[in-house]
């Protein structure tokens, strides 16, 4: 009564546990599914932009509660690149300084220079070059601890970018040509080759070494040949912009006009990118005025003004009219031309873009001679503070990174003397711990004399002991002896001495014999309640029966849920009557959800594994499904463990079916027949 309690206890206990646990995993299953569904709600181009960014900051509130590992962190990105995105550059700025953190927190430095990227794209965003590059150059270290080779090419070509932004070509060249070197060795990288080869091509034609630009453009063009590269960036359009406008530069109007047209018609530009359709157009407009092509120039000239305007370009809207005041000037239009230079004036200072604001000065100098000298003046002393601006950029990238690479050196140092230091500690302990053993080790002589000496003295008593011992065991041996007589010829005497009697009830009349008879009878009923009592007391040792296998089924099924990620699904059919299943059945049973589980796990890769249990026509009828990778049963061989569960079906009269094929998961079915008279026929194990 007291074991059935224990067992009724654990079972209860595990089974609490067992729920308690799918709780856990629902909970879970259910914050996935909400995050998966606000993360893709925050990218729906359906939704207002302030609708996505309400989903964006829900995905995030989940994810800050989680746990800091990998996953954690990948979420956190893609919320990340939804800010950016929709153009929230405060929260996105907040949740990559958080990414870097618990990246640090963790040690984690693949997330760590990835973070370190995303800040440097934040800082470019707002033209805080430095700050850009402080976070690139990390990044790159980082990167270069790691052998990321793809990514350190990424962050190379990252940090050229803002160079030649900073207009220092040549760290920018030495930058893309870092990146190069890398990328030729890689696989599926055309994206980022041209890239590279685009950024070489702008920075000669600025150096104006004309011809290596055109064939670094011409490199970029080339690599498009590769149709991974979605055709909606419109790379195409924007590579034979740069070759028109280098030939713009080299004064080769007709060849640059050629090339503009070849990129206004490619297919979907307008749609796909208005911006770059808006420079082509108005490099368009204005190669064809250096040709003195007049028919519907101002109106090439107006849509592309108006195309920028409307989308809050600046330079752009600044480049435009400055061709008009070009345009306007050709025309004898003086009032317009410097109409539309003082705009552009106005519009480039507010925007504090010197180089644009320098190029409004030289043709509003030509448009207005009359101001000529102050406009010349102001041309000097700007283009005076914009080449000291370059110097002094270019300067704080050297020096951010002198000095990043000396806090790395000061840092190596002190590793160093840390080093020295742990050394000198371990040395020190070291003598401490001999000092330590020499003195325990003589402490423990000095034990060990004593205890010999008490052993010698103990040895006396031990050997008068084991004499007295003797002694008693011979006397035990005897009275072993003497019982087993006893009971020997007390049992088979009493029997002789009834067989005797029995055979002499032949001899005299029938009721004389009746009388004894039942005396003989009683004695043998007597006889035979002794032996009985005997046999069981012989066979107290006999294997007990399985009384409860769901329970040890469960703690099998508890098991493997604890041990592997896979989900499992389990079932009990409540018609199976398991107590007219043999003990032999159910081991065999257990046998062969154990081997199928173990190769579910070994083989499968399987998120899902189900185990049911069903009573149908008087078979039991086990099956065991996965939706791993599965296999074909045609081809492969059956191994050790397969052979195992069919022979241990066909030791319990059943049969083994499988269904599998490649990438569609496995179904084990064992169809065992249930026999009412098999519990009493083998219930011994």
């Amino acid at each position: 009564m007291k074991n059935t309690f224990i067992i009724l206890f654990l079972f209860c206990f595990v089974f609490i546990g067992c729920v308690d646990k799918n709780k856990d995993l629902k909970s879970s299953e259910q914050q996935k599914d909400s995050l998966d569904i606000y993360l893709s709600m925050a990218s729906d181009a359906n939704l207002t932009r302030t609708s996505k960014k309400k989903y964006n900051t829900k995905a995030f509130d989940i994810i800050v509660n989680q746990k800091n590992d990998s996953l954690n962190k990948v979420n956190l990105f893609k919320v990340a690149n939804r800010y950016y995105n929709l153009d929230y550059l405060k929260e996105y700025l907040q949740t990559t300084k958080l990414i870097l953190e618990k990246s640090i927190n963790s040690r984690d430095s693949v997330n760590m220079a990835k973070a370190y990227s995303y800040l440097g794209d934040y800082y470019v965003s707002q033209s805080v070059s430095d700050s850009a590059f402080l976070n690139y150059f990390k990044a790159e270290k980082v990167y270069l601890n790691l052998n990321d080779r793809h990514n350190l090419a990424k962050t190379f070509l990252n940090k050229a970018n803002l160079q030649f932004n900073g207009r220092d070509y040549f760290e920018s060249e030495t930058s893309v040509f870092k990146a190069l070197r890398i990328l030729k060795q890689e696989k599926n990288v055309n994206d980022l080759l041209y890239d590279c080869y685009n950024l070489l091509g702008l920075l000669y034609n600025e150096r104006e070494e004309f011809e290596k630009a055109i064939d670094f453009h011409n490199e970029a063009l080339s690599t498009l040949d590769d149709k991974s590269i979605p055709s909606e960036y419109q790379l195409k359009a924007t590579s034979l912009n740069n070759i028109g406008f280098v030939n713009l530069k080299k004064k080769k109007y007709g060849t640059a006009k050629l090339y503009f047209k070849k990129a206004l018609s490619e297919q979907n530009l307008y749609k796909q990118n208005t911006l770059l359709y808006a420079i082509i157009l108005d490099n368009l407009a204005y190669s064809r005025f250096q040709l003195r092509e007049p028919q519907d120039l101002s109106g090439q000239f107006e849509e592309a003004l108006k195309i920028r305007d409307s989308l809050g370009l600046g330079s752009g809207v600044v480049l435009s009219k400055i061709h008009l005041s070009e345009y306007y000037a050709f025309k004898k239009d003086t009032f317009k031309a410097i109409q539309y230079s003082k705009q552009a004036l106005e519009l480039s200072q507010k925007s504090n873009q010197i180089s644009n604001t320098l190029e409004v000065l030289k043709q509003i100098a030509l448009v207005d001679p009359g101001n000529s000298s102050v406009y010349s003046k102001q041309y000097i002393e700007l283009n005076d503070q914009m080449l000291k601006a370059e110097r002094k950029m270019g300067e704080k990238f050297s020096r951010i990174e002198y000095e990043t690479n000396e806090i790395k050196d000061q840092n190596s140092n002190l590793q160093e003397k840390n080093k020295t230091l742990i050394y000198v500690f371990s040395i020190c302990t070291l003598l401490g711990l001999f000092f330590y053993v020499y003195k325990t080790q003589q402490a423990r002589n000095r034990e060990l004399l004593f205890k010999q000496e008490q052993q010698i003295a103990n040895e006396n008593i031990y050997n008068l002991m084991i004499s007295q011992q003797n002694e008693i065991e011979l006397t035990r041996i005897k009275e072993k002896k003497k019982v087993a007589q006893e009971l020997h010829d007390g049992v088979l005497g009493r029997m002789f001495g009834i067989r005797i009697s029995l055979d002499s009830l032949d001899k005299i009349d029938e009721a004389e014999a009746a009388s004894k008879r039942k005396k003989y009878l009683a004695e043998l009923k007597n006889i035979e309640q002794d032996i009985r009592e005997i046999s069981h007391d012989l066979n107290r040792e006999k294997s007990e029966l399985i009384n409860n296998f769901v329970a040890i089924l469960n703690k099998l099924f508890e098991d493997q849920r604890n041990t592997y990620s896979s989900k499992l699904i389990t079932s009990f059919d409540s018609d199976v009557k398991w107590e007219l299943i043999s003990n032999i059945v159910k081991i065999n049973l257990y046998r062969i959800i154990q081997e199928g589980l173990q190769n579910c796990n070994k083989y499968a890769n399987a998120d899902i594994i189900k185990v049911e249990f069903k009573n149908v026509s008087d078979s039991l009828i086990l099956t065991i499904e996965d939706d791993g990778v599965g296999f074909n049963t045609n081809r492969t061989k059956n191994g050790i463990g397969l052979h195992n569960i069919e022979y241990r079906a066909t030791e319990c009269k059943g049969t083994v079916t499988i269904k599998s094929a490649k990438g569609e998961g496995t179904i084990l079915i064992i169809n065992i027949p249930i026999d009412p008279n098999n519990n009493l026929q083998h219930n011994d194990i």
